[in-house]
């Protein structure tokens, strides 16, 4: 049985099965892509539900795993060379999954960075403007008279989905035929933005045409739609 004792976050939501990866998250947009992901893959894991809404990101306990305080992290037991490991960051988190079971990243070279590209244009671009659209449009932010904060990014939104819609033009996945890490990390980000924000006709998100018929196909998928509701609120 392996021995999670040095991670202090183990203490505080103990692990039932500690050989198996044990993920630490909530469904959140960035929290649903490990989740889609271990259910993709078939990897054995157990879910631990962080309650956001009671700060528990910034705990002791989550801190010693992820200095960030952000939503995810794990700790696989069998992590490279058979050691116990942990990481946060979630698109750190995609590459490690699929680099670990060998699914989801293509094997040449050049097809693999193409994805990683993709991966680090949700990071870098597509979850910081579409939070920035939720807050402003449904929660704190929207009680702000002055709508200038919100119409910046609005635009930049709508920029990003351009920039999708050109991608998946003629394309049923970012990289073609081959579902990948690149879809996995932008359609919870994409759906949380026309669903849960209730953003869609702000956007204008029914003028891309080429990203509702990807989206579509994403929550198709029955991995996808377990992975929506993990972990558990409760």
């Amino acid at each position: 049985m392996a021995d999670l004792s040095a991670f202090p976050i183990s203490a505080r939501w103990p692990a039932t099965h500690p050989d198996l990866l044990q993920l630490y998250s909530a469904p959140t947009p960035n929290g649903v892509k490990v989740s889609i992901m271990l259910e993709e893959t078939g990897l054995p894991y157990e879910p631990h539900y962080i309650n956001i809404g009671e700060n528990e990101t910034w705990t002791e306990p989550y801190l010693s795993l992820n200095p960030n305080g952000k939503i995810p992290s794990i700790v696989d037991p069998d992590g490279p060379g058979g050691k116990p490991f942990g990481l946060f960051e979630s698109g750190a988190i995609l590459l490690y999954l699929a680099e670990k079971t060998r699914k989801f990243l293509p094997v040449d070279p050049a097809a693999r960075y193409e994805t990683i590209q993709w991966v680090f244009f949700q990071m870098a671009a597509i979850g910081p403007m579409f939070g920035q659209v939720g807050f402003f449009h449904k929660f704190a932010g929207r009680e702000y008279e002055d709508k200038r904060p919100r119409d910046r990014y609005v635009a930049e939104s709508r920029r990003l989905l351009g920039v999708l819609e050109t991608r998946l033009a003629n394309r049923k996945w970012i990289m073609g035929d081959e579902y990948t890490i690149a879809d996995i990390s932008l359609l919870g980000w994409v759906r949380n933005l026309v669903g849960f924000y209730e953003a869609g006709e702000l956007v204008g998100f029914d003028s891309f045409k080429a990203v509702k018929v990807w989206l579509d196909h994403g929550l198709a998928r029955p991995a996808v739609q377990r992975g929506l509701e993990i972990p558990s609120r409760g």
